[in-house]
């Protein structure tokens, strides 16, 4: 499990996530199931590296430097982040469902 530090970055980005999801309509089951994405994905922590695929943060981008469009900061920032995921989960999948749906199924999206 989340140590308490890792736990307070977790709940920030999720507080900052909730409301960015919401402006895309995204609330209720749509956002169980980001969390639960997420939550696969990095546990939230902006600083998540996969060391084989070198996919990093919050989203895990492959490679992190797509998320430089949101923010020059965005390995070291959750909002820049977050608003990169959100963008790319809309363009991919529509919503966080389907992005949901796809990772169950294939172990990734």
């Amino acid at each position: 499990g989340l140590v308490g530090s890792e736990m307070c970055i977790r709940d920030r980005a999720q507080t900052y996530a909730a409301g960015a999801a919401a402006q895309y309509g995204w609330t209720g089951q749509h956002w169980t199931n980001l969390v639960k994405l997420w939550n696969r994905e990095s546990s939230w922590l902006w600083y998540s590296e996969n060391a084989s695929s070198g996919a990093y943060g919050i989203p895990q981008s492959l490679p992190g430097s797509k998320m430089a469009s949101f923010g020059a900061n965005w390995r070291d920032d959750a909002a820049v982040q977050i608003d990169w995921g959100l963008n790319y989960i809309a363009q991919r999948y529509g919503n966080p469902t389907k992005a949901w749906e796809h990772s169950e199924q294939y172990g990734w999206y």
